[in-house]
């Protein structure tokens, strides 16, 4: 393993927070990560494990050891007529996984393309996208206990998925490490495309397949978020609330244009970026700070700005959103 002392944590949050850390250790499998686990100096600091960050805002220095994996590995474990079974190393940024089973024409993460972060914590989010949660492919975890340094594999049900959620982000928050995820995709091909005008949109792009599946997905994703390596953000900063059927109806009295899904018969999802945007935050600048002038889930760092102001923005649009609408919107970012 490799210790660096007061490292900086620049490459590892994509809001481009210019922090540091006592400690930054990098280990290359589950067997290095045991010995990360049980050395002096994470057993008498606090620790953290990050991906590449772009669910991170760092308020400060972080005072303790930050843990980052470099399994960069993709091992075809088994398959049949119908599946392929992947086992995916946690570092193995998401978006190049999609790209590997798209080329190899395996489906289930298509509609999950260029979503940011590594794969590790792609399990933890429960990321989503036009119509797919990650949890639909998830056969299995492999993890690392961080107390006793134990290896344990949690099997989909264990991992409690909902929207946003695992177990990772509640019971077991901070309790253990991922080392690699176990996927099982189609060979035969199965598309989704039940999302909004998704399937018109692929056609308009050529014929239905894989490739021009994630080529429409990419294009779309690409006209509306900014790329964090030119502009620091974290992607989608708030998860869309999802509220009772009560309330539902009597904002659509009032706001019959309000874009709306429905969860079951009790609740229903709004988008937070819609309800941003009704509240004249899409485009505003706040310092070195301010929300994209294209995507009003998104807030982002225009240089220079604190961990501290971009909460501060954060704060103020939610505050708006609960004066005006009655909902409170909850970060999806984590804050450390």
């Amino acid at each position: 393993m490799k210790i660096t002392q007061h490292a900086s944590l620049l490459p590892y949050n994509t809001f481009g927070i210019d922090v540091k850390a006592d400690y930054f250790i990098e280990y290359n499998s589950a067997d290095d990560l045991q010995n990360v686990l049980l050395s002096d100096v994470v057993k008498n600091n606090k620790i953290l494990h990050v991906g590449s960050g772009s669910n991170l805002l760092f308020l400060k220095d972080y005072e303790g050891v930050i843990i980052h994996s470099a399994i960069h590995t993709i091992n075809k474990l088994k398959e049949d007529d119908k599946n392929i079974y992947l086992e995916v190393g946690s570092s193995v940024l998401w978006d190049d996984f999609v790209e590997y089973a798209v080329e190899n024409s395996w489906s289930g993460v298509e509609n999950l393309s260029l979503i940011p972060g590594e794969t590790g914590a792609a399990a933890v989010q429960n990321i989503g996208a036009y119509g797919v949660e990650v949890q639909e492919v998830i056969e299995k975890v492999n993890a690392v206990e961080i107390e006793t340094a134990n290896f344990r594999t949690f099997k989909n049900h264990e991992c409690k998925y909902g929207y946003r959620d695992s177990i990772f982000k509640n019971e077991l928050k901070g309790k253990y490490i991922i080392t690699s995820i176990v996927f099982k995709l189609e060979k035969l091909q199965v598309f989704n495309l039940t999302y909004q005008q998704l399937e018109e949109a692929v056609l308009k792009n050529g014929e239905m397949n894989l490739k021009n599946i994630r080529k429409t997905i990419i294009a779309i994703r690409e006209s509306k978020l900014p790329d964090p390596k030119i502009i620091g953000n974290a992607g989608s900063f708030f998860m869309n609330p999802v509220i009772s059927k009560q309330l539902f109806r009597s904002l659509l009295n009032v706001y019959p244009q309000m874009p709306h899904y429905c969860v079951s018969e009790q609740e229903e999802k709004i988008p937070a970026g819609w309800l941003i945007e009704q509240c004249g935050w899409k485009g505003k600048r706040i310092g070195n700070t301010g929300v994209h002038a294209k995507q009003a889930l998104v807030l982002v760092n225009y240089g220079g700005a604190s961990g501290a102001e971009i909460v501060h923005l954060a704060e103020k649009i939610q505050q708006s959103v609960k004066e005006k609408f009655g909902i409170e919107l909850k970060p999806e970012v984590n804050y450390i």
